[in-house]
C-alpha cells in the first residue's frame, strides 16, 4: 500500500510540475511576442519512478497457480495455420485447438517454435494468445511464448501476455547474442515476478545450455513451473531428483523421460497430429510397443528443421491450408509420399481431421514472403 501511494505521489509531483512548467512557459512566452530576440530554455526533464502499473493477470480471475501448470502432462506446442494471404486463418486455428481438447491434451505452447512466433510481429503474438484464452482458456491451459533474446521485450510482451489472461508464460535464455550465467539469471529474474513460468533450454537453437546451476538459482520462485528440458535423459533426471518438474522437449525421448527418469510430460509436436495417442504414451503406463509405433512418425517430423514437417503434415491431413510463411518451405514429394505411408500405418483414423492424407503437388502450395 505504501508503494502505491508512493507511486501517485510522484504522478502528482509530475503533474504538479508539468503544470506550473507549462504556465510558466505561456507567461513567458507571452511576455516576449514582441522581443523576438528573447531566448527559450527548454526546463529539465520530469524523472519518473520506474514501476510497473497494475496488470489485469493480478486479478483473480485470471490467475492460475503454479501447481496447476506442473500437473500438465500432454502440453502441445501448436501450429499457428495461415490464408493464401498470409495472414492467421483463425477458423483453422480454432478446429486445431480444439481437437487438442477433445483427444486429451492439458495445455498449448502458443507462438513458440512450432506456432511460428519468430515470424510473427508482438501484435500478432499477443493478439493469438488473446484469442486462444478467450475462447479456449476455460477449457484448456494457455501458455503463451513471451521469451526473447531482449530483457526489454521479454518483460514487456510478459506483461502483455498476463494482461490478456494467459494461464502461464513460456521463456528461454537470451539467444544469439548469449548472455554469461548472471546475465542469463538477472533475465530471468526480471520475468518470474509475473506470474507461473516454464524454462526452455534448448541449445540447439539457442547457442547456449542452461545449466543446472542457473535453474537451481530460480527454482525457488513461487511462480517456476519447471524446464522444458531438451538436452537428454541425464539432464531430465538431474532436475527430477531434486523435485523440479520437467517436460522433455523430445518427442523421440518422451516415453522414457516420463517413465524411467521422472519426467512430468511432454511439450510436444507430434501432439498436433496425434493428440489421442501421445496422450496415451504419458498417461496409462509404460507402453513401449506405442512407442516403438510412433518413432517412425517422429523421426519423420524432424528429418528437417521443426516446424517445417508439421506444416506440411498439417496440410496432407487436409487440416490447415498448405500455406507457408517463408524461410519455411515443405518438405519435398519423397517425403509426403513416405507421410501418407506413415499414417496408413498407424491408421488414418488416430490423426486429427477427417479428410484423406494427400500427397499434394508442389503447385499446391503457397509460399508468403511478405504478410
Amino acid at each position: 500500500m505504501l508503494v502505491a501511494f508512493q507511486q501517485i505521489a510522484a504522478f502528482k509531483s509530475y503533474s504538479s510540475w508539468s503544470n506550473d512548467s507549462a504556465f510558466q512557459f505561456v507567461r513567458s512566452n507571452s511576455a516576449n511576442t514582441h522581443n523576438r530576440s528573447a531566448k527559450w530554455t527548454t526546463p529539465s526533464a520530469a524523472i519518473i519512478p520506474n514501476f510497473h502499473l497494475p496488470m489485469r493477470s493480478f486479478e483473480v480471475k485470471n490467475r492460475t497457480s503454479t501447481d496447476d501448470i506442473k500437473s500438465l502432462r500432454l502440453i502441445t506446442a501448436i501450429k499457428t495455420p495461415y490464408l493464401p494471404d498470409g495472414r492467421f486463418d483463425l477458423e483453422a486455428y480454432d478446429a486445431l485447438v480444439n481437437m487438442q481438447i477433445e483427444d486429451g491434451a492439458e495445455g498449448v505452447i502458443v507462438g513458440g517454435t512450432t506456432g511460428e512466433g519468430q515470424l510473427m510481429s508482438w501484435d500478432e503474438h499477443i493478439m493469438l494468445i488473446g484469442h486462444t484464452i478467450n475462447c479456449f482458456g476455460t477449457s484448456i491451459k494457455v501458455i503463451g511464448n513471451t521469451g526473447s533474446n531482449s530483457t526489454r521485450e521479454a518483460v514487456h510482451a510478459t506483461e502483455q501476455g498476463f494482461a490478456v489472461g494467459m494461464h502461464a508464460a513460456l521463456h528461454i535464455n537470451p539467444y544469439y547474442g548469449k548472455t554469461s550465467l548472471e546475465g542469463m539469471v538477472a533475465h530471468f529474474k526480471c520475468v518470474l515476478p509475473m506470474g507461473p513460468t516454464i524454462f526452455y533450454n534448448v541449445p540447439s537453437r539457442t547457442g547456449q545450455d542452461i545449466p543446472p546451476p542457473v535453474i537451481h538459482s530460480i527454482a525457488a520462485s513461487p511462480n517456476f513451473a519447471g524446464v522444458k528440458e531438451c538436452v537428454g535423459h541425464d539432464r531430465v533426471e538431474t532436475y527430477t531428483k531434486t523435485g523440479i518438474t520437467v517436460w522433455s522437449g523430445n518427442d523421440d525421448e518422451c516415453h522414457d523421460s516420463r517413465w524411467d527418469h521422472g519426467a512430468t510430460g511432454v511439450i510436444s509436436v507430434t501432439s498436433n497430429l496425434v493428440p489421442g495417442l501421445m496422450r496415451e504414451l504419458l498417461s496409462k503406463g509404460k507402453n513401449p510397443s506405442l512407442n516403438e509405433k510412433l518413432l517412425p512418425l517422429m523421426k519423420w517430423l524432424f528429418c528437417e528443421p521443426n516446424p517445417i514437417g508439421v506444416n506440411t503434415a498439417l496440410a496432407q491431413l487436409g487440416v490447415i491450408r498448405p500455406i507457408f510463411r517463408l524461410p519455411y518451405v515443405p518438405l519435398p514429394l519423397a517425403k509426403r509420399v513416405e507421410f501418407v505411408n506413415i499414417v496408413n500405418g498407424i491408421g488414418r483414423e488416430k490423426f486429427v481431421g477427417d479428410k484423406d492424407v494427400r500427397v499434394l503437388e508442389d503447385d499446391d502450395f503457397i509460399l508468403v514472403g511478405r504478410y
